[in-house]
């Protein structure tokens, strides 16, 4: 079992910038991404941005030129540096742990963070 806490999310002001950060319990470095995802209300859970142990990232084209995923193996955190935010990024921020070989098996999530762009 792998538990998860995200932190960092909050109230920020439309071009305005927030870090996310989210604390495993333990994690394993290979095959095995973290990332992060999230939801607005009455839309479904989107993908945002992952990363691999080894440091591969994949980014949702909305964020891409705006957010940085970055993870520290050695303490088991993965984070969100969010840049010019807009009311199109308001959502609950989730942070995800998963085994890129058996996903089925070992897949986690963390409880959330609000993340609400103001203009």
């Amino acid at each position: 079992q792998v538990q998860l806490v995200e932190s960092g999310g909050g109230l920020v002001q439309a071009g305005g910038s927030l870090r996310l950060s989210c604390a495993a319990s333990r994690t394993s470095f290979t095959n095995t991404a973290m990332g992060w995802y999230r939801q607005a209300p009455g839309k479904q859970r989107e993908l945002v941005a992952t990363v691999t142990g080894r440091g591969i990232t994949n980014y949702a084209d909305s964020v891409k030129d705006r957010f940085t995923i970055s993870r520290e193996n050695a303490k088991n955190t993965v984070y969100l540096q969010m840049n010019s935010l807009g009311s199109e990024d308001t959502a609950v921020y989730y942070c995800n742990y998963r085994s890129i070989r058996s996903p089925n098996v070992e897949n986690y999530w963390g409880q959330g963070t609000q993340v609400t762009v103001s203009s």
